[in-house]
């Protein structure tokens, strides 16, 4: 069943479409149509080198379309139920992709996988979670990345700390000691969102465990079940001490970076993206900047770690496919492609030919933490289905607001999130 488009979506929809044709009137048998979401100048200039390759490679002409990252949530939605979606399009690993094979807007890549073999290529891990979608092959991972704490180094070596927490108590403890010294403890960017579900995620997974955070994400689960409030209850404690810069729904999560880097506040928790941000301004890991793990809270709880996969899919209405395919099989298996984008966009390839060591040193001792926990879970707004990620999404903004209120914010989201599910 196609998606119903809403009137606030009416907009986007004309602007989608509109754009849809007149790419069509232009294309050619060797173009390829794509759109994603790397769409600042720094996200274009490392996907254009990207396209470069491949047609350097191959003859095919790639056609983009970039969208903000925000805005190509719904872009994708309405342009899909308009028929109207490019060849290949940039795409979350998880609910969303689902959300979207379930619409039948996506074409099965199971032949191109054999074809590429690229069971030998793509680590089965990943595989296993990412690509795999009512069980045929619609992804491929174009990168994965880590959700950890980067910290800025001379703030954490003038406090005198040299040893990075790894339980809950060592935690506080270290955001009582910068927030005595005037110093924010963290920084956090939630003007558009997303950037607080990490914590969301992190705390639900070190209290409750990933079975009931999986609970939560598919709705069998209450966002006010007593698991649900003590985790938050733990957030909104931290809010209250004053452990997190004022104000956080009025900056972006490069905001709260810059914060970090220029010694306002300590820490952030974020993606591993944030290095390709921090390496582009100049800084250097390890010297600059480092990371530690997400502290232990309930050492029974199994070991998880946080973040999302970034792939490339297939549309069902695809006017090349040929080259469509050509491109998915190329990005992934090219090792100098996935060396490339990935040491730019601070990633980590999920392409087994890809030697570690091309990576800096925290790169790989990132690729160590992931290896070691028990438990990849997708972020909380890829592990939900779209209608469900809104209503969160906008609770963490409230939680932020007001930190007091979080029992009746999560009993509201609850009531929204059932009515979600439902629909």
């Amino acid at each position: 069943m196609k998606h119903l488009i809403s009137l606030q979506y009416f907009k986007i929809f004309l602007v989608s479409c509109l754009g849809f044709f007149c790419l069509s009137a232009t294309t050619h048998a060797s173009e390829v149509t794509i759109s994603h979401y790397f769409s600042d100048e720094f996200g274009k200039e490392n996907m254009g080198k990207v396209f470069d390759r491949f047609e350097a490679v191959t003859g095919f002409q790639m056609k983009e379309s970039p969208v903000g990252h925000e805005d190509f949530k719904t872009d994708i939605l309405v342009r899909g139920a308009s028929d109207s979606l490019p060849d290949v399009f940039s795409y979350w690993a998880g609910a969303r992709v689902q959300f979207v094979v379930d619409s039948g807007d996506l074409s099965p890549i199971d032949d191109m996988w054999a074809d590429s073999g690229l069971d030998d290529v793509v680590a089965k891990a990943v595989a296993d979670s990412a690509t795999l979608y009512n069980g045929h092959r619609y992804l491929i991972p174009m990168q994965y990345h880590y959700s950890g704490m980067f910290y800025n180094k001379k703030v954490m070596a003038d406090a005198g700390v040299t040893d990075m927490p790894t339980d809950w108590e060592g935690f506080m403890a270290l955001c009582e000691k910068l927030k005595g010294m005037g110093i924010a403890p963290i920084a956090l960017g939630s003007k558009f969102r997303w950037p607080a579900q990490f914590w969301f995620d992190y705390l639900i997974l070190n209290t409750a465990g990933p079975e009931v955070r999986a609970a939560v994400m598919d709705g069998s689960a209450a966002y006010d079940s007593d698991e649900v409030m003590a985790a938050v209850g733990i957030w909104m404690d931290m809010v209250n001490n004053g452990y997190f810069v004022a104000n956080a729904n009025a900056d972006t999560w490069t905001d709260a970076s810059d914060k970090v880097a220029n010694g306002e506040a300590a820490m952030t928790l974020m993606g591993t993206w944030i290095t390709g941000y921090w390496n582009g301004n100049g800084l250097t890991p390890g010297e600059d900047y480092d990371f530690f793990p997400f502290p232990t809270i309930n050492p029974d709880a199994p070991v998880s770690v946080v973040g999302p996969i970034d792939g490339l899919v297939i549309s069902a209405n695809v006017q090349n496919k040929e080259g469509a395919e050509a491109f998915l099989s190329f990005f992934v298996s090219d090792v100098d492609n996935q060396i490339e984008w990935t040491n730019a966009v601070g990633a980590v390839s999920a392409n087994v030919n890809v030697d570690p060591s091309v990576y800096n040193d925290l790169i790989q001792r990132v690729i160590t933490t992931v290896d070691g926990a028990s438990n990849f879970a997708f972020n909380y707004d890829l592990a939900t289905p779209p209608p469900v990620a809104e209503v969160g999404l906008s609770m963490f903004q409230e939680l932020m607001e007001n930190p007091d209120d979080y029992g009746a914010i999560l009993s509201r989201a609850q009531d929204s999130a059932q009515s979600a599910f439902s629909e």
